[in-house]
């Protein structure tokens, strides 16, 4: 199937995310959210705890060039002081451009990639903001790419 030339970024909600993973965003009231995402580790992998510093900010339309996905373990980002980002996946499985979605983070939400699916590459809205990212880390081959061509631009 051909994929479109062009994807419109929708809100990132729960029901919309969940064929990809889960949405992670706490409390709206004081108190505690507990088991907001599944972390796996599969294999020999364990938890690892990292915090990512967005180079560069991204802004739409975005140009898609690149999918990645991680077979073997669960990926999260959360945004550290809040910051919105863009998330761009599709289905996990054999590659299919035209199952391409994408979601704009309001920027108290976080995400978690199910193993196995397909994303691009974090873009995050402005440069500087900080992630806390948790995902597997162990032995094993965990990162496939596929180059899309042509490219996919992400519209507002």
């Amino acid at each position: 199937m051909k994929p479109p030339a062009s994807i419109h970024a929708e809100p990132l909600t729960a029901a919309a995310f969940a064929p990809f993973g889960d949405v992670i965003e706490g409390p709206r009231q004081p108190g505690r959210a507990d088991d907001l995402a599944r972390v796996l580790a599969g294999g020999d992998g364990r938890p690892m705890v990292s915090v990512l510093r967005a180079e560069a900010g991204a802004e739409l339309p975005l140009t898609v060039a690149r999918m990645e996905r991680h077979p073997l373990g669960s990926q999260a980002f959360v945004p550290i002081g809040g910051g919105r980002f863009f998330v761009v996946v599709a289905p996990a499985g054999e590659f299919e451009p035209a199952a391409i979605r994408a979601f704009v983070a309001n920027g108290r939400q976080g995400i978690n990639y199910k193993p196995g699916t397909w994303h691009h590459g974090f873009f995050a809205e402005k440069a500087g903001a900080e992630f806390l990212i948790v995902e597997r880390h162990g032995p094993g081959e965990n990162c496939d790419f596929v180059d899309l061509a042509p490219t996919i631009e992400i519209t507002a």
